[in-house]
C-alpha cells in the first residue's frame, strides 16, 4: 500500500513539474510575456535561434500564416507548452509591436501548446526562452522549413566527441566570432545541438596528450619488465635445452 501511495506521488510531482499539472498548465505571466528584449529581425531562414548561456531568442517568419504554436517536452516525453516570455512581433513593414500595443496580438495556452496569434501574415514573431548547458533542443514548429541555430561565442561544435549536431545535412559558419548552424530544410521532428567551450577542446587535448604519454610509459616499462625476465630466465638456465 505504501509503495502505491508513494508511486501515486512521484506521478503528482512529475506531471505537476514546470508549466502543465494535472489541472492543466499555469497561469501566463503578463510581466514576462511583456518583457523587453532586443531580437536580430534580419533573418533568412524561417526559424532563426540566438543561443546564449541562459536563455535563447528565436524569431520565426509567419508567412502565410497568423499563428504560431510552441511546445517543449518532458523527460517522459509529454508536451507541455513553452514558456516564452518577451513576445514580440514585426509586421512586414519592419514595425516592430508588443503584447501591449495590439488587441489582436495575443498568446494563449491550452494544456499542451502555447499559440501566438499575430494581425497579419507575413510578418516575423519572436520569443525568448530560459535554458541552460552546452545542450540545445527544439521541437521543429514548422516542418520542412529552414532553420538557423546561432550558438553562443567562443564555442564550437567541430569535434565529433566534444560536439554533435542532429538531423546531419547541416552547414557550419563563423560570423563575427560566433558559429552558425543552417539547415535548408529540417524534415525532422526537432533539431538538437551540443556544442563545447573553445577551452574545454584545450582541457581535452591536454588530457588526451597525458593518457597518450601514460599509455607510452606503461608499455616501454611492461616491455622492460618482459626482457629482464627473459635475461633471469637465461642466467639460470631455464631456455636452454639439451641436444
Amino acid at each position: 500500500m505504501r509503495r502505491l501511495l508513494a508511486l501515486a506521488m512521484l506521478a503528482v510531482l512529475t506531471m505537476s513539474a514546470g508549466c502543465t499539472s494535472l489541472f492543466g498548465p499555469g497561469q501566463l505571466s503578463q510581466d514576462q510575456l511583456n518583457r523587453d528584449a532586443s531580437y536580430d529581425w534580419e533573418t533568412d531562414a524561417t526559424a532563426t535561434y540566438d543561443v546564449r548561456a541562459n536563455e535563447y531568442r528565436a524569431v520565426y517568419v509567419l508567412e502565410n500564416r497568423t499563428n504560431l504554436s510552441v511546445y517543449d517536452r518532458n523527460t517522459f516525453g509529454i508536451e507541455r507548452p513553452l514558456d516564452v516570455s518577451a513576445v514580440k512581433y514585426q509586421y512586414p513593414n519592419g514595425t516592430v509591436i508588443g503584447l501591449n500595443d495590439s488587441d489582436e496580438f495575443a498568446v494563449t495556452q491550452s494544456r499542451e501548446r502555447a499559440t501566438i496569434e499575430v494581425p497579419e501574415e507575413g510578418g516575423k514573431v519572436a520569443f525568448t526562452v530560459a535554458r541552460n548547458g552546452k545542450t540545445f533542443s527544439t521541437p521543429a514548429f514548422v516542418e520542412g522549413a529552414s532553420y538557423e541555430v546561432v550558438i553562443p561565442p567562443n564555442t564550437d561544435v567541430a569535434v565529433p566527441l566534444l560536439g554533435k549536431v542532429s538531423p546531419g545535412g547541416y552547414t557550419t559558419e563563423r560570423v563575427d566570432g560566433r558559429i552558425h548552424i543552417e539547415w535548408s530544410s529540417v524534415e525532422t521532428s526537432g533539431i538538437s545541438v551540443r556544442y563545447y567551450l573553445d577551452r574545454d577542446l584545450l582541457i581535452f587535448g591536454s588530457l588526451a596528450g597525458i593518457l597518450t604519454i601514460a599509455g607510452l610509459v606503461g608499455s616501454a616499462y611492461y616491455v622492460r619488465q618482459i626482457r629482464e625476465l627473459e635475461r633471469r630466465r637465461q642466467e639460470v638456465g631455464l631456455d636452454t635445452r639439451e641436444e
